[in-house]
């Protein structure tokens, strides 16, 4: 039975600026998508290498206010419904909701079950895109859904010991993560997203230098891994995700990667750093497994 997830983002901008970022197609293909085409109340188009099934646009707007974007998205083989609703905050900030219908369940996507699992990662990774575009940051590598190879750099303003620290200590990582997460950094050591009391089958540490890189074995073929060296007093970091037993990319966990790696820059360059996201309504979230909001 398919459900509705609701994803939840904080941005420091006025409601107004945000409606721009979101109505405007150049901004569009700033933070979203590859190609974008908007005329309201009319159209509303986003698609290209960026967008799960982007051959062509397949979406369809269905209202638009001051507020409010709804459109309709064909996806998966659905009609699904997506809406981007905006709320100010008394401190001059505008909560930004986006909600698609047709969710499979956590379980679902979590196992890569189809490309309506995927959405939940890939609005992740697009609202946080969307903030850092509003904030004036750099924005984190969009997913490739052409690529064969999924691999993407992003430069930190931190020392290397501490974005190492922040990838390798459980609860460093929970903090700017917003999930609970257990890790033994050593080689054999397990690594459990919600914990090992929630993850009855953990990945794997496979590779492990001090100060240097990770390589993470997740089960089904999947291997990631992270590198770090120094770039002109900043830390650069590399990760890669490989191995498709299926012969099929496991879009959603790489979607998910590249959305906690902007909280992660956010978290070490960032003097009054607060997690950007709320609580997410996702059908089937274990109980406990967020750590934030």
């Amino acid at each position: 039975m398919s459900e509705t997830v609701t994803i939840r983002a904080r941005a420091a901008a006025p409601v107004a600026r945000v409606h721009q970022a979101l109505t405007s197609a150049d901004e569009l293909g700033t933070w979203l998508a590859e190609h974008a085409a908007v005329d309201l109340p009319h159209q509303y188009e986003f698609w290209g290498r960026h967008t799960p099934e982007g051959d062509a646009p397949h979406q369809k707007l269905q209202h638009v206010d001051d507020t409010t974007v709804r459109f309709t998205w064909h996806v998966g083989g659905e009609d699904t419904t997506v809406e981007f609703t905006l709320a100010a905050e008394d401190d001059g900030t505008t909560v930004v909701s986006v909600s698609q219908s047709h969710f499979p369940g956590w379980e679902a996507a979590v196992s890569e079950q189809g490309v309506l699992g995927v959405l939940y990662t890939f609005w992740t990774l697009a609202l946080a895109n969307l903030v850092e575009h509003l904030e004036g940051r750099e924005l984190t590598p969009k997913c490739d859904f052409t690529a064969a190879e999924l691999r993407a750099s992003v430069e930190i303003a931190a020392s290397r010991e501490a974005v190492y620290r922040s990838l390798v200590d459980s609860a460093e990582y929970a903090k700017w993560f917003g999930a609970k997460i257990d890790i033994e950094p050593w080689v054999g050591g397990r690594v459990a997203m919600g914990g090992l009391d929630l993850n009855p089958a953990p990945a794997k540490v496979v590779d492990l230098v001090e100060g240097e890189r990770m390589g993470i074995d997740w089960g089904d073929d999947i291997v990631s891994t992270w590198e770090l060296a120094e770039a002109g007093g900043r830390t650069r970091l590399t990760f890669v995700q490989s191995g498709f037993g299926t012969g099929e990319q496991a879009y959603g966990a790489w979607l998910g990667w590249l959305s906690g790696v902007a909280e992660l820059r956010r978290y070490h360059e960032l003097a009054d750093w607060r997690p950007i996201w709320l609580q997410p309504e996702v059908p089937g979230l274990p109980e406990g497994m967020l750590t934030g909001d």
